[in-house]
């Protein structure tokens, strides 16, 4: 019977990177039974590559002792997606360094066998992003490597951070996550300077360094939840107040948690948020399919009527009547 290729490439890397796994292991990370890893161990046997077997309760699978494959070997669908992966992680902003972007493209194409390399550079060279996010500067690669593994770890780490306003402070914090979102990444945990949860800009870090102290995150944290609900919290010269007649799953889908927070009530969904114009909160509203009932500012109920105005003008102008 024929072998997928891709499952028994995929059973080769795990051996390079997890020798002694066990057959029920392997089958259990490929998404087949024990006897199927026999075989597809048996087929890179027949390859040349010296795949080797103990049975017994340490026993597992691994390659000879000393043995090692050439450097990179890719099927046509993971280079795909390792190039895909580098192009919209440059694009997007989140590359902490562009000269490390290029170097990793380069070094793919140029071990790539000629019947991949070609297709993959007219991708690199065909491919468009519709998004203009940019970081406006990108986060020191140390940094970042250094706050992912302490949030990992549960490792309490030393940050030398500016603020927005350009103040210099050391602190400690307990790292939870890592997020990146709208161009930015950003670092959420507890700041033992603040005695209390916080959200830094990575790119303000000046060093992270790994504490000996360690920590617990509380339970169901989620770094995301936290970091679009404070976004949304942030000061502003209008405080918006409204319920929507809908159900809470679709004005989610419609409404992002960094523009406003949303509950549940009996009567619909409270909508709270922070605007800086009344104005783009009257078109943001008007674009919903749901009723709406303004609480609070009563401003925003003059920028209804003066839309509803705008909107009543133009659907009444004739054709060809250019708008006054």
């Amino acid at each position: 019977m024929p072998y997928p290729l891709t499952r028994v490439l995929a059973l080769l890397e795990l051996l390079q990177t997890h020798p002694g796994l066990t057959g029920a292991q392997l089958a259990d990370r490929l998404g087949t039974d024990v006897r199927t890893v026999r075989r597809y161990a048996a087929r890179l046997r027949e390859l040349g590559l010296p795949v080797e077997s103990e049975r017994g309760r340490f026993g597992g699978y691994r390659l000879a002792r000393g043995y090692r494959m050439p450097p990179l070997m890719l099927t046509n669908e993971e280079a795909l997606v390792i190039m895909l992966g580098l192009l919209a992680g440059d694009r997007l902003g989140m590359s902490t360094a562009a000269p490390a972007g290029a170097g990793a493209l380069a070094k793919i194409e140029r071990v790539l066998p000629d019947p991949l390399r070609a297709p993959l550079a007219a991708m690199r060279e065909t491919l468009s992003f519709t998004t203009d996010t940019v970081l406006a500067q990108a986060p020191e690669a140390g940094v970042l490597l250094t706050l992912a593994q302490a949030c990992h770890s549960g490792r309490t780490v030393g940050l030398r951070y500016r603020s927005w306003h350009r103040e210099h402070t050391e602190r400690e914090v307990d790292p939870y996550g890592v997020v990146f979102h709208s161009g930015c990444w950003y670092l959420v945990g507890h700041d033992h300077l603040r005695n209390g949860l916080r959200t830094f800009r990575i790119d303000r870090i000046a060093s992270a360094t790994p504490g000996a102290a360690t920590f617990t995150a509380p339970d169901d944290f989620d770094p995301v939840t936290h970091l679009t609900a404070s976004l949304a919290r942030t000061p502003a010269p209008w405080r918006v107040e409204v319920l929507i007649e809908g159900p809470i799953e679709d004005i989610a889908r419609r409404l992002p948690r960094t523009i406003a927070t949303l509950t549940a009530t009996p009567t619909g969904v409270l909508m709270r948020a922070q605007a800086a114009e009344l104005d783009s909160v009257a078109r943001l509203l008007a674009s919903l399919e749901w009723p709406f009932t303004v609480h609070s500012p009563g401003q925003l109920r003059r920028s209804l009527k003066d839309l509803a105005q705008q909107l009543t003008a133009a659907a009444e102008r004739p054709a060809g009547d250019p708008p006054k």
